[in-house]
């Protein structure tokens, strides 16, 4: 079903985490990719049997950005706005999907996270990262300004002044940098970073999914809201929230002083 990823399930179906496969080009992406982590997104997300998803890289690498000649090949080179049609059939779609999914979309950062490569590990929900992994926002260095979001998102997670330095500059930073700055989550050691990112990962899978993807529609909702507005919004999805089976199982399992068994709906 899948030529450029090697889709994997973990814990009884309810982690699905999507590897980039493409080591010779330390795992750019092409259409063929985007296309393929746009559908993984999709499935996985409506899939009742899977309660969390994840991304990442195969090799050395997570993803070192675009792979420029698969863009230039897109249509006739003489013809305009090639880089604007890869954006808006390709990259936007995917961009949406992941922060419209109803899953949580954690991205595992196992190498150097460059350009597109590096929006596409901080538009997911939140990112793990290996000690030793870096994260460029180089799109300057061919002329090219952030995409993937990174416009949106960048400002809103650095601020003004450190989202222009990255972006203007494309400088390298280092994952505790990266974590020090609050673009990404968390960063292990190398040896331990399987074990200890399959632990968080166990611990997402087995909590209540609805809560969490509320709460994602929440925070998603709140940057464009005033506080009245988004105090409605709270209403609405807490509610909503206590409508699921999730909350009745979380409210037993404390009054029977047990450990709940959240099924995710």
């Amino acid at each position: 079903m899948y030529t450029q990823l090697q889709i994997e399930s973990h814990l009884d179906g309810k982690l699905l985490i999507a590897y980039i496969n493409d080591e010779k080009t330390f795992n750019s992406l092409n259409k063929s990719t985007l296309s393929e982590l746009r559908t993984f997104v999709h499935d996985g997300s409506r899939d009742e049997n899977v309660r969390c998803l994840a991304i990442s890289g195969r090799g050395k690498a997570f993803c070192s950005g675009q792979n420029l000649k698969d863009a230039m090949s897109f249509s006739d080179p003489d013809e305009d706005r090639v880089i604007q049609r890869m954006v808006i059939d390709y990259y936007n779609p995917l961009v949406k999907e992941i922060a419209n999914a109803r899953k949580p979309v954690i991205s595992l950062v196992n190498g150097p996270a460059v350009g597109a490569g590096a929006m596409l590990a901080l538009i997911c929900d939140f990112t793990l990262s290996t000690e030793s992994s870096y994260f460029s926002q180089a799109f300057v260095n061919i002329g090219l300004i952030p995409d993937t979001g990174g416009t949106y998102w960048l400002p809103k997670l650095l601020g003004r002044q450190q989202a222009n330095y990255l972006a203007f500059t494309g400088k390298k930073i280092s994952a505790k940098e990266a974590k020090d700055l609050g673009l990404i989550a968390d960063v292990f050691e190398d040896e331990n970073f399987v074990q200890n990112a399959m632990a968080v990962l166990t611990q997402i899978s087995n909590l209540p999914t609805k809560a969490i993807s509320l709460t994602k529609k929440a925070f998603n909702e709140s940057y464009d809201n005033t506080l009245v507005q988004q105090l409605d919004i709270e209403g609405i999805l807490q509610q909503e929230a206590a409508e699921s089976e999730d909350f009745m199982e979380g409210v037993s399992a404390f009054l029977e002083k047990r450990i709940p068994e959240y099924k995710g709906k």
